[in-house]
């Protein structure tokens, strides 16, 4: 038991009753995360040098006592399959319980993938039925965030809600980004707006829901023929409009969407600030993962280290600034890097120059490679996801010697010297190596 603390089960001749389990959805592309979601699902993406984005939501479900996982995959699941395992890192290898992932599977009748995140939930209602529970936990996979749910539980169970909904205050002009709630001073829900041109409140829905079992399931049932049946357009608005007791339970601590690449990188780069906002390092909340066996780090006598992260098993030969560097590294000698997220098992050679990079894991640079040149230009194919002058590597991508790139670039694949132009790509190109 991690967290000093379980919410109660109960046996009887059939059935685990749970208090509380948790469905953990974790099936999205993450499409604005570009070249990083390729071959990987969202929560799957490494996340502060050791960790994946999915460990945060898993830590809080076991830090808060719920021991009883669904995780809804569908998109690239492997690695995200391969990193759960059975749980045992999250103290989620139960015998009652525990975590189980849930994929889209072939039925008699009607077979679909996942097509909204309710029509997920509702196609797993065998799962929940296993477990009898009093609550349900619904848990998007792909933010950065501690929370309690126990203390959410209390403040639901306090209200005689049937459905809770965590909140958090937004800027109002970035509150048409989100699904609104409009409450009384109880905390009452009297209205929901899904992403309002012009909203009425700035208490933003973090899709972080609390539902009675048998309001949840009946939900899901009476909207089930719905196309992309979804908790903000669907089941939200059917609970309001039968009358079910709604309730907003405000969250003010850190919580961020790293749904792009610019707030991936903050993110990151909010973990090395001197006192981070968000701390990855306290005793009493753990964030666990799965850690394979490696190295301690090396760090040569020349090399120069500040304000940065460096994982385990990495070889630091040059001078790292600012930056997030996963486990089974190597940097080269001469080498500087700045202000940059560098993933697990990347290699970088000599005398390389690297501002404000995001390399993806396994990526292979040669030496003398320059990363963040030139003036900064908009992304020639996809100008909202390559922004902000940050230049993306893809996975198992290799960059010959001698290359310089430029700002909001992207280049993916094994590319060699030929490929590039005078030695140079310029900022805002994006560059896909045929058969990567």
């Amino acid at each position: 038991m991690y967290g000093g603390k379980t919410l109660f089960e109960t046996r009887g001749d059939s059935v685990i009753k749970k208090e509380m389990i948790a469905m953990l959805l974790a099936g999205g592309q993450g499409s604005r995360l570009g070249i990083l979601t390729s071959k990987v699902a969202k929560p799957a993406v490494s996340f502060g040098g050791k960790y994946r984005i999915i460990d945060f939501p898993l830590s809080n479900c076991i830090n808060s006592g719920v021991d009883t996982v669904g995780v809804l995959t569908q998109y690239q699941p492997l690695r995200l399959n391969t990193h759960i395992g059975i749980g045992i890192p999250w103290d989620l290898d139960r015998n009652s319980g525990g975590v189980t992932v849930l994929p889209p599977y072939e039925q008699v009748g009607n077979t679909e993938w996942y097509t909204g995140t309710a029509n997920a939930i509702y196609q797993n209602l065998a799962y929940m039925e296993m477990f009898n529970p009093e609550y349900v936990l619904i848990l998007s996979g792909d933010h950065i965030y501690k929370m309690d749910y126990e203390v959410m539980l209390d403040f639901h169970k306090s209200n005689k809600s049937e459905v809770t909904i965590a909140v958090m205050p937004v800027p109002y002009e970035e509150a048409k980004r989100f699904g609104i709630v409009i409450t009384d001073e109880d905390k009452k829900i009297t209205d929901f707006e899904e992403k309002p041109e012009n909203p009425r409140s700035n208490l933003a829905s973090m899709g972080i829901y609390i539902f009675n079992w048998k309001t949840l399931k009946e939900a899901l049932v009476a909207m089930a023929d719905q196309p992309a049946l979804d908790f903000g357009k669907h089941i939200i608005p059917y609970c309001h409009k039968k009358g079910m007791p709604e309730y907003a339970y405000e969250f003010n601590g850190y919580w961020k969407d790293v749904g792009t690449l610019n707030s991936y990188w903050e993110a990151n780069m909010e973990l090395i600030d001197i006192i981070p906002e968000f701390n990855l390092y306290e005793e009493y909340w753990k964030i666990y993962t799965k850690s394979d066996t490696l190295p301690p780090q090396y760090i040569s006598k020349d090399s120069i280290i500040e304000k940065s992260i460096i994982g385990e098993g990495s070889n630091i030969y040059g001078q790292v600034y600012n930056s997030v560097i996963g486990c089974g590294v190597t940097i080269g000698k001469g080498t500087v890097i700045r202000d940059s997220i560098i993933m697990n098992e990347v290699t970088i050679g000599d005398d390389c120059v690297i501002d404000k990079g995001i390399i993806a894991e396994n990526a292979v640079l040669g030496d003398k490679v320059t990363l963040g040149a030139f003036e900064e230009k908009v992304n020639e194919t996809d100008p909202t996801i390559y922004t902000n002058g940050i230049v993306t590597i893809g996975e198992w991508s290799k960059i010959p010697d001698n290359v310089t790139i430029g700002k909001n670039s992207m280049v993916s694949g094994i590319t060699e010297a030929s490929d590039y132009e005078n030695g140079k790509l310029d900022s805002g190109k994006t560059f896909v190596k045929a058969g990567d």
